[in-house]
């Protein structure tokens, strides 16, 4: 891959397109689960949350738990060969394409991000399995129509998809816009597509507390949910068991430790 390759911006665009003046999710989050790719302005954020909540980080590491869980299942069990990881945040380790073709080496994921940190760490998501392929679409949420279109490129989507958004519907303020943007992307997937969500809830005074003083830092706003309009997500599907439940607790694989944290997940089929 070359660096003219037209998916990605120059080094100058990125470096004029990133601020470090003020914390950003996917570096903050990147913080949370012990990454490299933040800056002083994220850990003072996240340390400062850390001393208000210092569940946020168990939320952090135990979400990142889920999706390997849920690929897994999904590559695995479900034979799904196709994976849309839309809101993709920085490479760590056991990303989406990584756990998938371990299980299925054919398998094929396209990443859906537009933050500018992200697209310059994109070509650490580009590895692949000779049998399969891996491809990074520099998109936005609000733009079902778009992504799918693009996505199209390298999924069959004749075939079953697996649409990942994991902590990422928090950034949309208004629940219904959340909802329909969901269900646009699904309305675009064949029947026995799956829908993969994991989201931090508004489940305990400390996470609620947590929020506000992330929204507070002049970071773009996140927005934690209830569990009922985390179900409402799956509206029409098919809920996998052990249906919405905390991240911990969805088909666990003996990880041990930590349970009650605050963030609920769900994997539903299309039928």
């Amino acid at each position: 891959m070359s660096d003219a390759d037209p998916r990605f911006a120059s080094a100058e665009d990125v470096r004029a397109r990133i601020d470090t003046g003020k914390p950003h999710s996917a570096r903050f989050w990147n913080y949370f689960v012990g990454g490299k790719d933040n800056y002083e302005v994220d850990r003072e954020i996240g340390d400062h949350i850390k001393d208000i909540f210092p569940g946020l980080v168990d939320v952090a590491r135990t979400s990142r738990l889920f999706l390997g869980r849920a690929v897994r299942h999904l590559a695995g069990e479900q034979g799904i060969r196709n994976f849309l990881d839309v809101g993709t945040g920085l490479p760590t380790a056991d990303n989406t394409h990584e756990v998938a073709q371990r299980v299925a080496p054919d398998a094929h994921i396209v990443y859906v991000d537009n933050d500018p940190l992200v697209l310059a760490h994109a070509r650490a998501l580009l590895t692949s399995t000779p049998e399969g392929k891996t491809t990074y679409i520099d998109a936005n949420l609000y733009e079902p129509g778009a992504i799918l279109e693009q996505a199209g490129d390298t999924l069959d989507l004749s075939r079953p998809v697996a649409l990942m958004l994991l902590n990422v519907l928090g950034h949309v303020a208004d629940y219904e816009e959340a909802k329909r943007l969901v269900s646009g992307l699904m309305a675009g997937l064949p029947s026995g597509s799956y829908l993969v969500i994991s989201d931090s809830t508004a489940t305990s005074e400390g996470m609620i507390a947590a929020s506000e003083a992330y929204n507070a830092s002049g970071a773009v706003p996140y927005y934690v949910r209830g569990i009922d309009e985390i179900a409402g997500f799956f509206d029409g599907l098919e809920l996998v068991e052990p249906g919405i439940s905390r991240v911990t607790a969805w088909r666990p694989e003996g990880e041990g430790g930590i349970e009650a944290v605050d963030a609920y997940c769900g994997v539903g089929r299309k039928p």
